[in-house]
């Protein structure tokens, strides 16, 4: 009888669930431990067919494993039913605890539905708790829950079994066994997803590390043979700037070993007025060009790239630094500019290079004009003040200062009168040389470039530093000297006449010329032309003032 026989089948059966259980918490793979979840029904539980039908991302069920039978097996392993279907299943026929029996009478209406089933045959029931072959036996199984029950959790999958064999409908025991049986499993299943999880998360992280070892190592060789200078430097805090590594190219640029240079930051190799343009690069990122100083001490002209590094936790960490070498370049433009605003033959500033320097200090200050006079009123003391055209008087407070600020300008005044009164201002010498057209006739243009060329270096060498020296065109030359008064204009004039009619060594020859200078006086209010003209036109009555004789030396 089964009252009688049930406690020997309760033993043997704990005993095959206990090792099957092992079996299920110690397979290799989900697949492993859902196929011995199946066959462990079939060898613990007494049925002769086993169906774990899982629970799918999108929410369906697919048979992931069989066991009793393997042409049912073959049939329906990997079908889908829809989680519809599997629902309507779940909430029909009748509640044994947590598992769902249908029986033969109601199951016909679930011939027709999508879920993954097979067909046995056999005689009908001899007796009322006889296994019918359409009868039907689910154990669903839940994750388990915050609440620790079976049913706490989500649905993961259903445990589909057939066929016991005894015959019979299971009884309190043997349903209480598939239930447990069904808990058991969820959790193995459950455990064995969160292992393949994890696999996958390893596989995928060490994928991602090989990744990264291979990107910093193709970083690294990018970063060390690049052709142009490379560097890493901190952003932030104290030691923002602070050179990290260089690559060799940077340390040839600039004859500084690696070890050097990271003592160093940018700005303590930059030159000193680049020191701005480098700030405004660091901080933004971007590119600029500026000077930085080799170990002999001459500075390379450098095309510096930067990129802000950022951490998305901290913010700016580094910088990545780009280091062209844009030395040559550099020099090229210089020429061209140079070659723009100089002299060709004699390399002294040319005509438009003066009138730049000189309208530079010239502006032209609110006037109203009466009788030839230009008056303003000076904000800061109240005062008048009056440009008195080519004449160049001023009237400023204090008396006879040199420059009066107005507008943020300091503006540029000439002596006042015909003697010196202690008045220094902007001395504007214009340069005729006398007798130079007979030595182009008498020896040809090479001899008259030689002359040009020595001239222009005696009045180099008879000025101060930061005084200009320009060619106007032809024979003419101006010179510009700030600070002056007329005594010290009027010397300089006499020492440079002086320098100039001395012998000059030309195609073989010595030959002379004579200089007839002007003086004239810059101050605001006037245009360069205007400064210029009043200078030629000086040099001019200084010239017909003299004897023909003492004008030309051949």
């Amino acid at each position: 009888m089964e009252t009688e026989s049930e406690p020997y089948v309760r033993l043997a059966s704990l005993r095959q669930l206990h090792q099957v259980m092992a079996d299920m918490n110690t397979a290799r793979s989900l697949a492993d431990t859902l196929q011995t979840v199946a066959n462990g029904v079939v060898s613990a539980l007494g049925y002769e067919l086993a169906c774990v039908n899982l629970v799918r991302p999108d929410g369906d069920l697919v048979v992931a494993a069989f066991s009793g039978n393997p042409a049912a097996e073959a049939l329906i392993t990997g079908r889908v039913g829809s989680r519809e279907s599997w629902e309507r299943r779940l909430s029909m026929g009748e509640q044994w605890g947590d598992l769902v029996f249908i029986p033969h009478t109601e199951g016909w209406v679930l011939d027709d539905d999508d879920v993954p089933q097979w067909y046995t045959e056999g005689p009908a029931p001899r007796f009322e708790d006889e296994w019918h072959p359409s009868d039907r036996l689910f154990a669903p199984m839940y994750a388990p829950g915050a609440q620790g029950g079976a049913t706490s959790g989500e649905l993961i999958g259903v445990l589909s079994v057939d066929r016991p064999r005894n015959g019979r409908r299971p009884g309190a025991w043997g349903r209480e066994a598939l239930q447990m049986y069904a808990f058991q499993a969820a959790i193995a299943i459950s455990n064995a997803r969160l292992r393949a999880n994890m696999q996958r998360a390893l596989v995928r992280l060490e994928r991602e590390q090989q990744a990264l070892r291979a990107s910093e190592e193709s970083f690294r060789q990018a970063f060390e043979y690049a052709p142009s200078g490379m560097a890493i430097a901190e952003m932030g805090g104290d030691q923002h700037g602070r050179i990290l590594r260089t690559n060799d190219a940077l340390c040839r640029l600039l004859g500084r070993p690696a070890s050097a240079m990271r003592r160093y930051s940018f700005s303590d190799l930059v030159h000193p007025e680049d020191i701005g343009t480098l700030l405004r690069t660091s901080a933004e990122g971007g590119r600029a060009e500026l000077r930085l100083g080799r170990r002999d001490g001459t500075y390379v002209w450098v095309s510096l790239r930067n990129s802000v590094v950022a951490d998305a936790a901290d913010g700016p960490r580094f910088l990545l630094t780009h280091v062209e070498d844009i030395e040559e370049r550099k020099r090229r433009e210089l020429q061209l500019a140079h070659r723009a605003s100089h002299d060709s033959l004699t390399g002294l500033p040319n005509s438009a290079e003066l009138r730049s320097r000189l309208a530079a200090r010239l502006c032209q200050r609110p006037q109203t004009g009466h009788h030839g006079a230009f008056a303003s009123q000076d904000a800061a003391f109240g005062h008048p003040v009056y440009d008195a055209g080519g004449h160049g008087f001023d009237f400023v407070p204090g008396g006879k200062d040199a420059y009066d600020v107005y507008d943020h300008h300091v503006h540029t005044v000439a002596p006042e009168g015909e003697h010196d009164d202690g008045t220094k201002g902007l001395a504007v010498l214009f340069c005729d040389l006398d007798g130079f057209k007979s030595i182009n006739d008498r020896f040809g243009h090479n001899a008259g470039d030689a002359v040009l060329i020595e001239v222009a270096r005696r009045l180099s060498n008879g000025v101060r530093d930061g005084d200009t020296v320009a060619r106007l065109g032809g024979d003419e030359f101006v010179i510009l000297a700030d600070g002056l008064g007329r005594a010290d204009a009027q010397d300089l004039a006499v020492r440079l006449r002086n320098e100039i009619i001395q012998p000059i060594r030309a195609e073989g020859r010595a030959v002379r010329v004579g200089a007839s200078f002007g003086i004239g006086w810059a101050h605001c209010g006037m245009t360069a032309d205007e400064v210029l003209k009043s200078a030629d036109e000086r040099m001019y009555v200084e010239k017909r003032s003299r004897p023909r004789q003492h004008r030309r030396a051949g």
